[in-house]
């Protein structure tokens, strides 16, 4: 290999680093992304209290905790 070649090599193993370096730092849409993930979580999670809110032991446990709070009289 001659001595051209090898400087050819090397500034393009240079430019395609550097172009690397540039695509890796740039974060546009990383916002996007963070917000998308969190609503993705926050409907999983609205998902699983639905399904939770739906058993008969959870119906009745809240259905007494109105009750009691509604019929509560000071003393």
């Amino acid at each position: 290999m001659t001595t051209t070649n090898k400087s050819n090599d090397r500034s393009l193993a240079r430019r395609g680093m550097l172009r690397s370096r540039a695509l890796l730092k740039k974060d546009d849409g990383a916002a996007t992304a963070e917000y998308a993930i969190a609503t993705m979580a926050a409907v999983g999670f609205a998902g699983l209290l639905v399904v939770i809110m739906r058993s008969d032991e959870v119906r009745e446990i809240l259905t007494g905790l109105v009750r009691n709070a509604l019929t509560y009289v000071g003393q």
